[in-house]
């Protein structure tokens, strides 16, 4: 008798313990985001929203959408390149903002990061800060070299073209969203 009340406080014990420890680093931790690889270009898509212009407003806003499509979850930890070409002349490049903290990021999981850019009012003539395109070029942290181009696309899912005046985008810091 003595030693099944034994086993089972041993058992017991055990779970606890093994719940206190799931509770503390938890799945979507920076902790559990040790024991996987990077994210990279080509395990992710991408998508590229410029949402609806506010009337009187210089500033365009967009959404920047990343989805694990890879076997197993990775690590996505930065800010992702982001870039405008106008062929081989002019581009604006995105730049991040606000403090990055390491995201698990599951199979299926989806990172938004927020843009910002100053639009070029119509008829502006074209000058050499402006850059028009509907494709941006873009690619996971810390893998420059896996670069991929993404269409902009409106909220309805039309093919858009962005008027950029300026040589920087505003990035927001990636979050994590609910699926």
């Amino acid at each position: 008798m003595r030693r099944r009340s034994l086993l089972a406080v041993a058992a017991a014990t055990l779970t606890l313990t093994a719940a206190a420890g799931l509770a503390l680093t938890g799945c979507g931790s920076a902790r559990m985001a040790a024991l996987h690889a990077n994210c990279t270009t080509k395990g992710l898509r991408w998508k590229l929203t410029v949402l609806k212009k506010k009337p009187h407003s210089e500033q365009r806003e967009a959404r920047l959408s990343i989805a694990n499509k890879g076997a197993g979850p990775c690590v996505f930890h930065g800010f992702p390149a982001f870039e405008v070409h106008l062929g081989k002349g002019p581009e604006s490049d995105a730049e991040g903002h606000g403090k990055v903290l390491p995201i698990d990021l599951g199979r299926g999981g989806i990172v938004t990061a927020g843009l910002r850019y100053r639009d070029c009012p119509t008829g502006t003539p074209p000058s050499a800060v402006m850059v028009t395109n509907d494709l941006a070029v873009v690619s996971a942290p810390r893998d420059y070299p896996g670069r991929q181009a993404v269409v902009a696309r409106d909220e309805k899912g039309k093919r858009l073209r962005m008027t950029v005046c300026g040589d920087r985008i505003w990035m927001g810091p990636p979050r994590e969203t609910a699926e």
